[in-house]
C-alpha cells in the first residue's frame, strides 16, 4: 500500500478521535436537562397546537407550566380533565374554569343585503379589505367560511344559508374562530348558557332593518319586558349579561326580528344542530309573559290614576 495514502489514513483517523472526544466533552458539558415533567405534561394535553394557550405548541405550553408561566388550566381544549391531570403531576391544584364555546353573533346570511358583488378571493379576511365588506351590513357574517376551513377541531361547518354552524359537541372554546373573523361576529360564551343575542351591529334600528331582516334594531322590548335584568341595550345592540339569566325565554318571545336565539341541547336536537328563535319551554314563557303583561296594564293603570291633572286655564 502507498505510504501516502496509509498516512492520510492514520491522520483522518486521528483528527476523528480527537474532534469525536470533543464533542461528547461538549455534549457532557453544554447540555441542558429536560424536565421529566414537561414529557409527562405533553403526554397528557390533546397535542391540537392550537395556539389557544398563548404558548407556540403543545410542548411550548407544557414547558411554560412546568415553568410556573402558565396555569394547569391554560389549555383551553383540554377542558377540567386535562387540568386536574396536569395539576396532578405538578402536584397543585388546578382551578375551576367554566368551559367556553363559541356563538355566531349574525343570523343574516342570506337575510342580509349585499352591497356589491364580491368577485375575488373565497377568504372572510380578503373580502373585508375590499370596502369594509360586500354586506351593507359592516358587522356580520360574510359567509365565506374561513372560520370553518380553518377550525383544528372540525366543529365549523357552514348552512346553505351562509352562516357558520357551530358543532358545540365538538367545539373546544380554543377560540381560533373568534381571532381570525375579520367582522368579529364569533363570541365565547359559558357553554351552559344557552341563550344569546345572534346579531353583532352597532348601527341604528332603522339602517339594520335596510341591511338586514334579522338583525337586532334596539327596540328594547326584551330588556322592558325581562323580569331578572337580564338584558340590556348597549350601543344599539342586546347584551345578555349570564349572571342574571334564568334561561326563561321572555326575550326570546317578545323579540320582533328573532335575533335572539337558543341552543339548548333539545332545541338543538329538533333544529338539526342549529339554534333557533325557541324559548325552552314555550308554555311556561308563554304564561310567564302574559303575567308581565298584566302587571305591565295593572302599573300603567295606577301610574294614570295618580297623574296631577292640569287645571284648563281658559276656567281659571
Amino acid at each position: 500500500m502507498d505510504y501516502a495514502i496509509l498516512g492520510a489514513l492514520i491522520e483522518l483517523g486521528v483528527f476523528g478521535l480527537i474532534f469525536g472526544a470533543g464533542l461528547a466533552i461538549a455534549a457532557k458539558k453544554f447540555i441542558v436537562e429536560v424536565d421529566p415533567r414537561v414529557e409527562q405534561i405533553m403526554a397528557i394535553l390533546p397535542n391540537a397546537n392550537c395556539g389557544a394557550c398563548g404558548f407556540p405548541g403543545c410542548s411550548g405550553f407544557a414547558k411554560g407550566v412546568v415553568e410556573s408561566k402558565a396555569k394547569p388550566s391554560g389549555c383551553i381544549p383540554g377542558g377540567g380533565a386535562t387540568a386536574d391531570k396536569i395539576a396532578q403531576v405538578l402536584g397543585v391544584t388546578a382551578e375551576a374554569t367554566e368551559p367556553k364555546v363559541a356563538i355566531v353573533k349574525c343570523n343574516g346570511g342570506i337575510r342580509a343585503n349585499d352591497k356589491f358583488t364580491y368577485d375575488g378571493i373565497a377568504d372572510c379576511r380578503a373580502a373585508q379589505l375590499v370596502g369594509a365588506g360586500f354586506k351593507i351590513c359592516s358587522y356580520g357574517c360574510l359567509g365565506l367560511g374561513t372560520c370553518a376551513s380553518l377550525c383544528p377541531f372540525g366543529a365549523l361547518t357552514m348552512s346553505a344559508e351562509n352562516l357558520p354552524i357551530n358543532d358545540f359537541e365538538k367545539c373546544t372554546g380554543c377560540g381560533i374562530c373568534v381571532q381570525i373573523c375579520p367582522t368579529k361576529m364569533l363570541e365565547l360564551v359559558p357553554r351552559s348558557k344557552p341563550i344569546f343575542v345572534a346579531c353583532n351591529s352597532g348601527d341604528k334600528g332603522a339602517f339594520v332593518r335596510k341591511a338586514c331582516s334579522a338583525g337586532c334594531i334596539a327596540c328594547s322590548l326584551c330588556q322592558k319586558n325581562c323580569m331578572f335584568d337580564a338584558i340590556h341595550i348597549n350601543n344599539n345592540l342586546a347584551k345578555v349579561d349570564y349572571s342574571k339569566c334564568t334561561e326563561c325565554g321572555i326575550c326570546i318571545e317578545v323579540c320582533p326580528t328573532k335575533a335572539i336565539l337558543d341552543k339548548f341541547p333539545k332545541i338543538l336536537e329538533s333544529h338539526k344542530g342549529i339554534p333557533a328563535a325557541l324559548p325552552i319551554n314555550a308554555e311556561q314563557t308563554q304564561k310567564l309573559l302574559s303575567e308581565i303583561k298584566e302587571k305591565q296594564k295593572q302599573e300603567a293603570a295606577a301610574k294614570a290614576t295618580t297623574k296631577p291633572k292640569v287645571q284648563d286655564s281658559s276656567q281659571a
